[in-house]
């Protein structure tokens, strides 16, 4: 491209580009020179025009048109690429991106709804880029890890070309330590680049110390010429020190790894985002019944329509408003994404106690457009764990008999206040393998648990309770 001035010689740039149009490589210039100053022509004036037409006219806007053809060539490459080789494209994309922690949240939730798996990364498969594995499914890359440096993953790669690591002994006995420190230890470990080796992270993390001080020893008794009788034998049997001398590596007392919470939750503060699994699988698995929307489609919802979703709380901001009454803005995410809500003073009072951090909750509320963003504005919100249902059994006999309706209908609506609905009916019509679960509507929800039992006992359907999440 030649910047230039109407009837002016400026400095012009010869690019020389080499295209490299693979999966994982992206165009780039690879040299330039300066040729100097040369004489060039605004393609809008006549005089000394070089792109005359056979009328007599000047072509104008020839840049503009030819600008916009390359890039609708590149928009046809990309979108086939996209489109015949999604898993390759998504690693180069994702490649691309790995110096920015959000670009690489949001590509791997495209990845998500592709039906493509990104799998955490892995010291010993893993290579610097983002690799693709099988027609659904991709290996994180090393330089998207926080912590760690180019250095680092040439020296982990370098290391790992004498075979795979064996632990995390042998893997701190091969590495410079000096390249690859005990912050990126830690990442790595906590972000299951490990877990192939050793799933316990806790206990990884506790042997480190201990590990580390061991493999520095080593360390400097090879540098000074010291070797034990198991070095040598080890060296003499297999010609490398990859196989046998990390067991003489010190350990700490055994423990259990972390609770599954406690695991994701230092995952997604050593990476930036989950990745062998997200909190809220489980709990919008089992709360589909309850029909909550997804943040992602919160677009997609009219304006003042009530929704539920399950969420988590990444933030709660508290604020006093004029009248000195406190409400709260929230920062919450899904499965899908992440949406803002906000708990006016009318309800903050009542769901304080749970507007913490990292707390798994179902709202309920309205969906509101506010400057082109949209949010909820939470009326009532519940912890996902003490969330129930009630299920009651009903033949298809019953469920087609009038007047077993009419009373149906007439107990739960005895059992209601609008204010506090939160309980859930379902009917389980049928038995084994062709029961069918009917989810009642949430105007027929209830709040007093024990008499909407009772009441259905007596006429005479198998009633009971039952948590959302199972323990």
């Amino acid at each position: 491209m030649i910047l230039h001035r109407r009837g002016k010689a400026l400095p012009c740039l010869y690019h020389d580009i080499v295209i490299n149009f693979t999966i994982q490589k992206m165009v780039k210039i690879v040299s330039r020179k300066s040729l100097g100053k040369q004489p060039v022509y605004d393609l809008g004036v006549a005089k000394d025009h070089n792109f005359l037409l056979a009328n007599g006219t000047v072509a104008s806007n020839c840049f503009n048109k030819s600008h916009s053809t390359a890039y609708a060539y590149v928009t046809y490459q990309t979108a086939y690429l996209k489109a015949n080789y999604p898993v390759e494209y998504m690693a180069a994309l994702l490649t691309a991106s790995s110096g920015i922690q959000d670009k690489v949240d949001k590509y791997r939730e495209n990845c998500q709804k592709m039906g493509i798996v990104v799998e955490p990364p892995d010291i010993n498969r893993s290579e610097a880029d983002f690799l693709p594995l099988s027609d659904k499914s991709l290996l994180f890359g090393l330089s998207a890890v926080k912590n760690l440096g180019q250095g680092a993953i040439e020296n982990i790669l370098k290391s790992r070309e004498e075979g795979e690591f064996k632990s995390l002994a042998n893997f701190c006995d091969r590495v410079e330590l000096n390249k690859v420190n005990r912050r990126a230890l830690e990442t790595l470990i906590y972000c299951g680049a490990f877990d192939r080796i050793d799933s316990n992270r806790r206990q990884l993390i506790q042997d480190l110390d201990v590990v580390i001080a061991w493999a520095q020893k080593r360390t400097k008794e090879r540098d000074s010429g010291q070797m034990n009788l198991f070095d040598m034998l080890g060296d003499n049997l297999t010609g490398d020190r990859t196989d046998r001398s990390f067991e003489q590596a010190p350990s700490t007392p055994a423990v259990e790894d972390f609770p599954l919470q406690e695991k994701l939750r230092l995952e997604k503060e050593h990476i930036g985002f989950y990745l062998s699994d997200h909190p809220l699988k489980s709990a919008y698995q089992a709360a589909q019944i309850l029909s909550p929307i997804q943040l992602n489609n919160l677009t997609e919802q009219n304006s003042r329509q009530k929704v539920s979703a399950v969420v988590m709380l990444n933030a709660v901001k508290t604020i006093t408003t004029k009248k000195g009454d406190p409400m709260a803005f929230l920062q919450m995410e899904d499965i899908t994404g992440e949406a803002e809500g906000t708990v006016f003073p009318s309800t903050y009072e009542k769901l304080a106690p749970i507007l913490q951090e990292n707390n798994r909750l179902i709202v309920w509320g309205k969906v509101q457009k506010r400057e082109e963003r949209y949010q909820i504005i939470i009326d009532d919100a519940e912890p996902i764990e003490k969330v129930k249902m009630i299920l009651f059994e009903i033949t298809p006999e019953q469920a087609s008999d009038k007047s077993k309706q009419v009373y149906l209908k007439q107990i739960l609506q005895e059992s209601q206040d609008t204010s506090k609905l939160k309980i859930p009916v379902v009917a389980v019509i049928g038995k084994g393998k062709n029961r069918q679960f009917v989810r009642f509507g949430q105007k027929f929800w209830i709040h007093d648990e024990s008499q909407t039992i009772n009441n259905l006992q007596k006429l005479g359907f198998r009633v009971y309770s039952q948590p959302l999440l199972s323990s």
